[in-house]
């Protein structure tokens, strides 16, 4: 009989199964349903025989097509039970956007919602899917054990063996996807457990989408990995608020967008958030302002993480006792077992006072795109992941994000980074949200416009006053000399802005 050492993810449900049986380790309070580790340890086994029982094997990919809920959760262990790899894909994807990815990572199955299925459906024609099962269908009786001890010697994956292939959100076009080993997310989850303080007998809040690699391997695997339970859900504010005081959770991940929808809760302080050990953001810039808003507003520690999808995500963070500091940098060194420097465009690292491109190395690093070696290559450097990232060191060391490399704007041959200028912005008590970008000039290159959405109950600001209240705080060169007013920015699924589409805006 094969060990059971946490080489590989199912084990680790495995472990948390065998210690702590009848324990909850999954809530879903949208249809009052609670599973056990056991219940879930053997609705995973009897996914995995039925998926074996139609021929799917070792190796091959499962589509995932399913919101916050158990399912997902029991599809995810399924496929790393039987060693295949597990291709979540996110709800709000157009047929299209579906289609692409299960043709791109060569799906043998897709699991999906049974309100989903005509989308599955339609999406998976011309794939090589031809396993299809909605949650309706999953085996209703719990035999998998008793193929679990027989199967194990030639079934889940070795370490080094690919997990998952996660799609990036593709904010400049077609996704890539990232294939990650069963190394990398349990380097992952330990190191989440570790930094964020997750124990055995916490309750961590997953609303981000579980299709995403920070709420997945992050949070829900980092849940896991300390013996922590997970509470799902959908997230919108209220939603967030009320299952953080109802459930008594004590963990939860959002991205920045999360938290300024918290704070507009007419009724904020009225909910009891004090079982909540430690608030965690990432996945898109923010401010200092915004954070210190934060604290002033919302009871606990706040912790940040930096990292990309093609790291896990793993690589800073920016610890609870930094921030009185430090609020707004992504931190001063490598999260547990993580490396960090700043490169120059020859490739020098640079030291402090300087710009560089932020470089990782990391323990969970992707084993590279999926049908994409150009791409690998161009963003692996021995055994360094490239981000794309611009950031600036202090004097004490800590990296502060200044932009995307591809979002810099140059005019009049000076560089620009969008992000400062959008941190002023979002002071203005008339702003809500605001997003800065680069549009073509004959003789600048790019001038420097600013996209904003109006705060509620707020006039607009015209272009005199908006430029007037930056001239403050920012050189001549830097003040938006175009502003364009919508009712909404475009944002991906995992919060971040879509800025190739502002570029489009007439």
């Amino acid at each position: 009989m094969r060990r059971c050492i946490m080489d590989n993810l199912w084990n680790l449900l495995e472990r948390n199964a065998r210690n702590f049986l009848d324990a909850v380790a999954v809530r879903f309070p949208a249809e009052g349903r609670n599973l056990s580790w056991l219940d879930l340890r053997d609705h995973a086994l009897s996914l995995a025989n039925q998926l074996t029982s139609l021929g799917v094997s070792k190796s091959e990919r499962i589509g995932v097509l399913f919101p916050n809920c158990p399912e997902f959760i029991i599809a995810f262990y399924a496929t790393a039970y039987i060693g295949a790899v597990v291709v979540p894909i996110n709800g709000r994807l157009t047929v299209p956007e579906i289609n692409y990815i299960l043709e791109d990572s060569g799906a043998r199955a897709l699991l999906f919602a049974e309100d989903r299925r005509e989308t599955a459906e339609i999406a998976a024609q011309g794939t090589q899917v031809t396993v299809f099962l909605s949650n309706t269908e999953f085996a209703k009786d719990i035999t998998g054990q008793s193929m679990s001890l027989e199967y194990c010697a030639s079934g889940y994956g070795e370490a080094s063996e690919m997990a998952e292939i996660l799609y990036t959100s593709g904010t400049t076009g077609r996704p890539k996807g990232v294939m990650l080993s069963h190394y990398s997310v349990i380097s992952v989850a330990q190191m989440m457990a570790y930094e964020a303080q997750i124990y055995s007998g916490d309750n961590a809040l997953v609303l981000m989408p579980l299709t995403h690699s920070a709420p997945l391997n992050l949070f829900m695997v980092g849940a896991f990995w300390a013996g922590a339970s997970v509470t799902l859900g959908e997230f919108t504010p209220q939603t967030l608020l009320e299952l953080a005081a109802g459930e008594r959770t004590t963990h939860f991940f959002g991205a920045p967008v999360a938290y300024q929808f918290m704070l507009r809760v007419p009724n904020l302080s009225d909910y009891d958030l004090t079982s909540m050990k430690c608030w965690i953001y990432g996945g898109a810039p923010v401010g200092r302002e915004q954070i210190l808003a934060w604290q002033k507003a919302i009871p606990g520690k706040f912790m940040s993480v930096y990292g990309l999808t093609e790291a896990g995500p793993n690589g800073m963070a920016l610890r609870p006792w930094e921030h009185d500091k430090k609020a707004g940098s992504i931190g001063n060194r490598g999260a547990i077992n993580s490396e960090v420097k700043l490169l120059s465009d020859t490739g020098q690292e640079v030291g402090n006072g300087e710009i560089g491109e932020i470089a990782l190395k990391v323990p969970s690093l992707m084993l590279g795109y999926h049908n994409n070696p150009i791409a690998t290559e161009q963003t692996l450097l021995d055994g360094w992941l490239l981000t794309g990232d611009i950031g600036k060191k202090d004097e004490d060391g800590y990296i502060w994000f200044l932009d995307r490399k591809k979002d810099m704007i140059i005019s009049g041959g000076v560089n620009i980074y969008p992000k400062e200028i959008e941190d002023l912005l979002l002071t203005h008590p008339n702003i809500m949200d605001a997003a800065v970008i680069g549009l073509p000039h004959l003789d600048w290159g790019e001038t420097v416009t600013a996209v904003i959405v109006v705060a509620p109950g707020c006039d607009p600001i015209d272009a005199s006053a908006l430029q007037a209240f930056c001239s403050a705080s920012l050189a001549d060169y830097k003040i938006p000399k175009l502003d364009k007013v919508v009712p909404a920015l475009p944002r991906n699924s995992s919060g971040k802005i879509q800025k190739f589409a502002l570029r489009t805006l007439e």
